[in-house]
C-alpha cells in the first residue's frame, strides 16, 4: 500500500516492449527539500491536500525511492530540431513513474531532472532550479489561461552543484499529462524502418488516446487529423495570448495538442510579429509569426513518419497515400485561421460575425506593432476603453490613428462587452522578469515568491493585489535572455 490508500502504478507505455523504452532507476537529489507544490494539479489527480507531508513523497518526487507499483523508465524518440533531422533523442533526463487513475481520467506522471539516461547524449540529465521554477510557474499559469498543457505537480531541490553557463544547483519537476507522446516517437521508428514498432505505437495511441480514429477507413490519416486540429487549436491559443514556446521542434510538439517542454519560452512585453524569445535561435525559426508555419511544417514531418503504415507498394499507391495524409494536414490550416479569428473577435469584445473583424483585428495589431505596445497590458485595457479610453492610448505613438480605428470599433462592440473582454484579457501572465523574481529569492533559499506567484497566477483574468504583477516591467528586464539552457 503507498502512502496515498489505494493508488497503483499502471504504465500502459510500458507494454509497448523495450524497443520504446529503457527501464532504469532515477538518480535522486542529495539532501532533498521542497520547493513548491501546485495545489491545483494535485486536486487535478484527486489527492489530497496533504500529499506531499504524506510518509516518504519527498524521496519519490526527488527520485530517491519509489512506491509499489511505479515503474521508471525513459523513452525513445527522434526528432527535427532547427529543421534539421537529429537522430536519435529520446528522454535525456525525463523518467515515466506510471499512471494513476483520476477523476480526469488516466494521467500519467513524469520526473524530470532525476539523472542520466541512455538517450541523455553527453548532458548530465539534471534540471536546474532556474528551469525548473519557470516550467513549474508556467505549466500551471497555461492551464489557469485554458490552455491545453502539461501540468506541474511539484518541485523539489537541492544543493548538488550543475554546471551550466554558470554553477547553479539540481531540481526535480514533476510534470502531469495524459500522455508525453511526441511526433518524435512516430519519427523514429518511421527513420529506422521499424515499421512493426511503428504500426504497435500508432495502434496503441489510437486505442488509448483516440479511439474514434480506430474505426475511420485508414486510422493513420485520421489520427494525423485530429492532431492538426488540436495543434491548430493550441497555436492560435498561443498566439492570442502572445505566448513564444522558443523551440517548436518535433520532438517537442504533442500528439495530444499540449504545450509540451517549456524551455526558452516567453510572453511578449512589448508586441513585435518578429520578436524571438530564445537567445539560441540564431535564425529566428521560431519568431512569434512564425509558430503557426513551424506547426504546419511538423505536421508535415508527422505525416512523413505515417506514410508506411499506408499502402505504398506501389509508385501509384504510394502517391495516393502521400495525398490522403497531405489533405489530413491541410486540416490545420483552416483550423487554425477560423480559432485565430474567433480569439481575435473575443479580446475585441465582438459578439456574431461580420465581414470586416479581420481587418480591424488585423489593423490593431499593425497600431501595436508600429507603438511596440505592451501585448498584455493593451488588450487588458482596450477591455475597459468603452468607458474610458485614455489608459488605452497611452499606449499609442499615433493616437490619431487610434482613435480613427477606436471609432470603427465602437461602432461593432457592442455596448456590455466589457465583462466579457476582461474574461479573456488576462491581467497577469508569466513574464520573465516575474520567473526572475521567483528565481532569485529561491537561489537564497525563499521560495515565498514562488508560491505567491503560482496563486497569482492561477487567478489571470483577476487583478492582483500587488499592482506590479500586471505593470509594464522593468527597464532591468529588457536585459534578460532565455536560451536552450533554460
Amino acid at each position: 500500500m503507498t502512502p496515498l490508500d489505494g493508488l497503483h502504478w499502471p504504465n500502459r507505455f510500458a507494454a509497448l516492449g523495450p524497443d520504446f523504452y529503457t527501464e532504469l532507476p532515477a538518480q535522486g537529489l542529495p539532501g532533498p527539500h521542497w520547493v513548491a507544490t501546485s495545489p491545483a494539479c494535485a486536486g487535478l489527480l484527486g489527492w489530497p491536500a496533504d500529499w506531499a507531508a504524506r510518509d516518504g513523497a519527498l524521496g519519490v518526487f526527488s527520485g530517491n525511492a519509489t512506491w509499489p507499483g511505479m515503474r521508471p523508465l525513459a523513452s525513445v524518440y527522434s526528432g527535427h530540431q532547427f529543421g534539421v533531422w537529429a537522430g536519435q533523442l529520446g528522454d535525456g533526463r525525463a523518467l515515466w513513474l506510471g499512471e494513476v487513475d483520476t477523476p480526469a481520467g488516466p494521467l500519467e506522471l513524469q520526473l524530470k531532472g532525476a539523472g542520466m539516461t541512455p538517450y541523455s547524449r553527453r548532458a548530465d540529465g539534471r534540471a536546474v532550479l532556474r528551469s525548473s521554477i519557470r516550467e513549474f510557474l508556467c505549466s500551471e499559469a497555461m492551464a489557469a489561461l485554458g490552455v491545453p498543457t502539461t501540468r506541474a505537480l511539484c518541485i523539489t531541490g537541492s544543493r548538488l552543484p550543475v554546471r551550466r553557463e554558470t554553477l547553479e544547483t539540481a531540481a526535480v519537476v514533476t510534470r502531469v499529462a495524459p500522455s508525453f507522446i511526441r511526433f518524435g516517437h512516430f519519427e523514429h521508428f518511421a527513420h529506422h524502418e521499424q515499421l512493426d514498432a511503428l504500426r504497435r505505437l500508432a495502434d496503441w495511441f489510437i486505442a488509448h488516446h483516440a479511439p474514434e480514429c480506430a474505426s475511420a477507413p485508414e486510422p493513420a490519416v485520421a489520427l494525423l487529423q485530429k492532431v492538426a486540429l488540436q495543434t491548430a487549436d493550441l497555436v492560435a491559443h498561443w498566439q492570442a495570448i502572445g505566448f513564444c514556446h522558443g523551440v517548436m521542434n518535433t520532438d517537442n510538439m504533442s500528439m495530444l495538442g499540449l504545450t509540451l517542454d517549456y524551455g526558452p519560452f516567453g510572453f511578449m512585453d512589448a508586441f513585435d510579429p518578429g520578436h524571438i524569445c530564445n537567445h539560441s535561435d540564431d535564425r529566428g525559426r521560431y519568431a512569434y509569426a512564425r509558430q503557426p508555419g513551424v506547426a504546419f511544417w511538423n505536421l508535415h514531418a508527422l505525416a512523413q513518419a505515417l506514410l508506411p503504415l499506408l499502402p505504398i507498394d506501389t509508385d501509384q499507391a504510394a502517391e495516393a497515400s502521400t495525398e490522403r495524409l497531405l489533405e489530413a494536414v491541410e486540416a490545420f490550416r483552416g483550423r487554425f485561421a477560423g480559432q485565430m479569428l474567433g480569439r481575435m473577435r473575443a479580446k475585441l469584445g465582438l459578439t456574431g460575425e461580420d465581414d470586416g473583424d479581420q481587418a480591424l483585428a488585423d489593423d490593431f495589431l499593425k497600431l501595436m506593432a508600429a507603438s511596440r505596445a505592451d501585448y498584455t497590458i493593451t488588450f487588458r485595457r482596450l477591455s475597459r476603453a468603452l468607458g474610458n479610453p485614455e489608459p488605452l492610448r497611452d499606449m499609442f505613438l499615433d493616437r490619431d490613428a487610434l482613435d480613427a480605428w477606436l471609432a470603427r470599433w465602437r461602432a461593432r462592440v457592442a455596448p456590455d462587452a466589457q465583462a466579457r473582454m476582461l474574461a479573456v484579457n488576462p491581467a497577469v501572465v508569466l513574464r520573465n522578469h516575474l520567473a526572475e523574481g521567483a528565481i532569485r529569492a529561491a537561489d537564497h533559499g525563499d521560495f515565498s515568491e514562488t508560491e505567491r506567484l503560482l496563486k497569482v497566477l492561477s487567478r489571470p483574468f483577476d487583478e492582483p493585489e500587488n499592482p506590479g504583477d500586471a505593470a509594464l516591467p522593468p527597464d532591468w528586464a529588457h536585459s534578460l535572455e532565455v536560451s536552450c539552457s533554460s
